[in-house]
């Protein structure tokens, strides 16, 4: 683990926050190869619905450039340190729970990669957004860049990534790289406000949905074994029997 994440939780939701004020948040190899063992822990504790990604007064400016010198000062190394990037944001986007990424500040490069990994974006709006291998000659990855295109589509993935620009808050709402902005004051009771729905709703057709919605984006048209079994599952499962008895006595469902 690293001494820069630390991994809270309260109630249904856990919150994992990058916390290098000194570094404006920068995303180290260690920090990299930490995320997996936080997400696996929110997925093996039953009691965790939901999982808060967040910054501190900055989500994160990147990965540490310092490191380009020392850990991927060769081919080799450039090709380890993309692994703990790519298995980081993986486990994010493996993970069978909602994931928002609340961000303040600067989101930047690796961060940016970070928050792309997330299923909701929520941002302050003051923060600012940027990927920019075209300034230190290194290709995006296939996974971040696919989650690039999905979120803003392709024309807008290729100026992000060809110009290296940074753009503010306004600019990433009307793309959608962004689902929300707010004030900075407010956004934590966002994200807080936010999770919890979640953690209210449904699991049964939380977790379908997100099957389903990834298949959709991978190119999937029609139904697999796979989404048949949730189908199937869900009409048989103690949340569709809740949820039918709470419409009929007009009361709030209790998942």
């Amino acid at each position: 683990m690293s001494e820069y994440l630390s991994l809270a939780v309260e109630g249904p939701v856990a919150t994992l926050t990058i916390d290098r004020p000194a570094k404006r948040n920068a995303l180290s190899y260690e920090m990299w190869a930490a995320i997996p063992g936080h997400v696996a822990a929110v997925a093996a504790d039953d009691d965790v619905r939901v999982l808060v990604v967040r910054g501190t007064d900055t989500f994160s400016a990147g990965a540490d450039i310092s490191e380009f010198t020392t850990l991927r000062r060769d081919a080799e190394g450039a090709v380890r340190y993309g692994e703990a990037v790519e298995a980081a944001t993986a486990a994010l986007t493996g993970l069978a729970k909602p994931t928002i990424a609340a961000i303040t500040g600067f989101c930047i490069g690796g961060g940016c990669e970070l928050a792309l990994a997330c299923d909701l974006r929520i941002a302050t709006d003051d923060a600012r957004f940027g990927i920019t291998p075209a300034k230190l000659g290194i290709v995006f990855n296939l996974p971040s860049t696919k989650q690039l295109v999905d979120a803003v589509g392709p024309a807008w993935a290729k100026q992000i990534l060809f110009t290296g620009d940074i753009l503010d808050a306004a600019t990433a709402l009307r793309i959608g790289l962004v689902n929300e902005l707010h004030p900075v004051d407010d956004l934590p009771k966002r994200a807080e406000d936010l999770a919890t729905l979640m953690a209210s709703r449904s699991q049964v057709t939380i977790r379908g949905a997100k099957t389903i919605i990834t298949k959709i984006v991978d190119g999937a048209a029609q139904a697999d074994p796979e989404v048949e079994a949730l189908y199937s599952h869900s009409v048989t499962s103690a949340d569709y029997a809740e949820g039918v008895t709470a419409f009929l006595e007009k009361r709030a469902p209790r998942f």
